[in-house]
């Protein structure tokens, strides 16, 4: 028998999904590197320089300018991808998502254990007094958005310059580490320590799903250059034998 994400999916009693941009650009959220992406656009200063620590800081109302113009797709819906993972999850058979995004749809979509590694827009914190605001009180408000308190409201999102959030990551080790099957899809691979995560992977097979090529494509079992919707939105859930 041919080794296929089917047969693969079906012979795993624990998998884990690691995803990036590539997996909501189906929700017509693009993605920072692609040709069309936020990286190729044209504002005052790069996007990489706006979403760092020192410009958040430096500079907040241009921060937030680009962050509610390019950061905040609310009514974004689940595609394909991500209800497939939330059907898996709930029949037995995923283990866990662990993904660079930072717009909630895998939440939207039902799935319960997302580990986000680079942090929600729906979730927003005072730096003053730790009060949470959702990401409507973002998106309606003007020019820099202060608390009640009169803290600065930041975005629970990861930015240059900033580490990742420990339980997170090891939730997402943990997860990656029990797993018999890796799927890993719309990612380069290239950004760390994210792609770093895969080192932990100790089962059976690898697969990658990615429109273009990236640098473990020799390490892995099976590779699909596709669009990840379309790729998962054929699989067929049956119930784990566990």
């Amino acid at each position: 028998m041919s080794m296929t994400l089917q047969s693969l999916i079906d012979q795993s009693r624990c998998a884990v999904f690691f995803g990036g941009a590539g997996v909501s650009t189906e929700s017509g959220i693009p993605d920072f590197r692609s040709v069309d992406g936020l990286y190729n656009q044209k504002y005052d200063y790069p996007p990489e320089t706006i979403l760092s620590h020192t410009f958040f800081m430096r500079r907040t109302e241009e921060f937030y300018r680009f962050y509610r113009d390019k950061m905040l797709p609310l009514d974004a819906k689940p595609n394909a991808a991500h209800l497939k993972l939330a059907e898996l999850e709930a029949a037995g058979k995923l283990c866990g998502v662990v993904t660079q995004n930072i717009d909630g749809l895998h939440q939207k979509a039902g799935s319960k254990a997302v580990f986000e590694l680079h942090g929600s827009v729906w979730r927003n914190y005072c730096t003053k007094c730790g009060k949470f605001y959702g990401p409507e009180f973002i998106r309606d408000s003007e020019g820099v958005p202060h608390c009640t308190c009169g803290g600065l409201i930041k975005p629970d999102v990861v930015l240059y310059e900033e580490g990742l959030d420990n339980d997170v990551v090891s939730g997402a080790v943990h997860a990656i580490r029990k797993a018999d099957l890796m799927i890993v899809a719309g990612t380069s691979l290239t950004v760390y320590p994210a792609a770093g995560l895969l080192r932990y992977f100790r089962g059976s097979h690898l697969v990658l799903i990615n429109r273009d090529a990236t640098p473990y494509d020799n390490d892995a079992d099976l590779v699909i250059h596709e669009k990840v919707g379309e790729v998962l939105g054929k699989i067929q859930v049956k119930p784990s034998n566990e």
